[in-house]
């Protein structure tokens, strides 16, 4: 209670958003003089200002010295909750010129190379495109987990499309994930392919096969280990090794090469894979594509609106996309392996 009625009564109606805005380019240019040019202001008033800060919250805000001006450890405090304030305020106006006229505005996505060859993402900013011609929509492969979960934290995304990531990890505190659909990774060859006439096929039967393998460290990669770890075997010599899904489905259907892609890749109509997926059990567990946002963050309404077009766009390339909980495996590789041989064996005997 006394918090609160000191904030009511001291802070809340003389604690102006400008006196914070002008500490912050102060801070940032290391001078009272380059701050006031930024600013268009007389350095005094600047001066003014921080003083004023300072009287009210009762602490010293600056330091200075030869070098130039610091921020005080309470400037720090002050000043990392004030960011959010300053993005929040900048979100606001976004809002407010997008919600004035409904056909601009901007648009910033994230995505991860393990769905740029899904075909959801470009038919997604096709038919959002068609929809909202003017609105104008920046799209990054923004690589691994951690840059992605970065981008969208200093706002340089305003959401990421990804492959799940698993719930325990400490990476997804403070995001939100809508699941779009499952894309299970499928073992596939060249439609002219022997191997694309047979009803049935073992793994272990396309060990000599010349293989495209996806990179080290890649979840693909990682299944492929598992899968192939179960029948007690290491991975196949392999013909070339990336992370791109476009060169593997392209090169495995240009020849005789094997390789993994996930199996919307086979659904979206793309001319350049005459690709077949392969009876093979590969030991396949789900592997959702997500929208992820930040928690607490209020999500502008051209976003809400790509969203909306995302979900339309699951329902053709992926199916009817359900909701369902991932969870964690062992993180033992010994365990993995286990796991993998009972579900085998569970399969085999159907």
């Amino acid at each position: 209670m006394a918090v609160t009625m000191e904030w009511e009564s001291r802070l809340g109606r003389r604690l102006r958003v400008r006196d914070l805005y002008i500490l912050s380019t102060v801070v940032k240019s290391g001078s009272m003089a380059r701050a006031a040019r930024q600013l268009a202001m007389s350095q005094p008033a600047v001066s003014e200002a921080i003083g004023n800060l300072e009287q009210l919250l009762r602490v010293r805000l600056l330091d200075r010295s030869t070098h130039g001006i610091e921020p005080t450890i309470y400037a720090d405090a002050i000043l990392k909750r004030s960011m959010t304030v300053f993005d929040e305020l900048r979100q606001g106006v976004r809002d407010i010129e997008f919600l004035a006229d409904p056909t601009t505005g901007e648009l910033a996505i994230g995505y991860s190379e393990s769905v740029a060859g899904t075909g959801l993402l470009s038919t997604t900013l096709e038919r959002f495109s068609e929809q909202y011609p003017r609105v104008v929509t920046r799209a990054e492969n923004c690589g691994s987990a951690g840059l992605q979960v970065s981008g969208l934290r200093d706002r340089t995304y305003d959401l990421v499309l990804a492959r799940m990531w698993m719930s325990r990890d400490p990476v997804v505190e403070g995001l939100n994930m809508e699941f779009l659909f499952d894309d299970p990774l499928v073992v596939v060859a060249s439609i002219h392919s022997p191997w694309a006439r047979r009803r049935k096929i073992d793994l272990a039967e396309l060990f000599h096969e010349p293989w495209v393998l996806p990179a080290p460290k890649s979840t693909s990669h990682d299944r492929l280990v598992e899968a192939f770890g179960a029948l007690g075997l290491g991975l196949p010599a392999a013909s070339l090794v990336t992370s791109s899904i476009d060169l593997r489905a392209k090169l495995s259907a240009r020849g005789r090469r094997i390789t993994v892609v996930p199996k919307s890749v086979l659904r979206h109509g793309d001319e350049g894979y005459r690709l077949k997926a392969l009876p093979v059990d590969l030991l396949s567990r789900p592997w959702p594509i997500t929208i992820v946002t930040l928690k607490n963050r209020t999500l502008s309404p051209v976003v809400e609106r790509f969203i909306e077009c995302a979900h339309a766009v699951a329902k053709s390339v992926g199916g009817t996309p359900r909701r369902r909980s991932v969870q964690s495996r062992s993180s033992n590789p010994h365990s993995r392996q286990a796991e993998d041989r009972a579900l085998l064996r569970s399969r085999q005997a159907r």
